[in-house]
């Protein structure tokens, strides 16, 4: 499967594409090609505290735990056969390694965001002013 694993928050979303090498069939034996096979791969859910890592013993440590999710069942393609399913499968691997890389590259540090240049600052040198101005008439008034 690709990704093999990993920790997604609530509302994100992840292309995952699950494969399966198998020997080629002996010479007189047919492959099931496009038929359903009896080969299924299970994706399971686990909910993990904030922060945690994701490491594939989760599963083994937290079984009770663990939510199958779904059970996909495996339809068999040759390769040297033009199929539109195949095609489609070709694509969505190469849309999960594409995300997969854009994923790996670090995050590019912007600095700070300037919002509006010098309007803080100047809001505060007003406010204190106008602080020191009354401090200064209720020290004149009180004497």
């Amino acid at each position: 499967m690709r990704p093999p694993g990993g920790i997604l928050v609530p509302g994100e979303n992840i292309i995952v594409t699950v494969f399966k090498f198998v020997e080629h069939p002996e010479k007189n034996e047919k492959p099931p090609l496009d038929k359903k096979s009896k080969v299924k791969f299970k994706i399971l859910s686990l909910t993990i505290k904030k922060g945690a890592d994701y490491v594939p013993e989760l599963f083994e440590e937290q079984k009770d735990k663990a939510t199958v999710e779904r059970v996909l069942r495996v339809v068999f393609l040759d390769p040297e056969r033009p199929s539109s399913a195949l095609d489609k499968l070709k694509r969505q691997l190469a849309e999960a390694d594409a995300a997969t890389e854009a994923y790996k590259k670090p995050v590019v540090d912007t600095g700070p965001k300037v919002v509006g240049e010098g309007l803080v600052i100047d809001e505060w040198k007003e406010r204190r002013e106008k602080y020191l101005a009354r401090q200064q008439i209720e020290e004149v008034e009180s004497k």
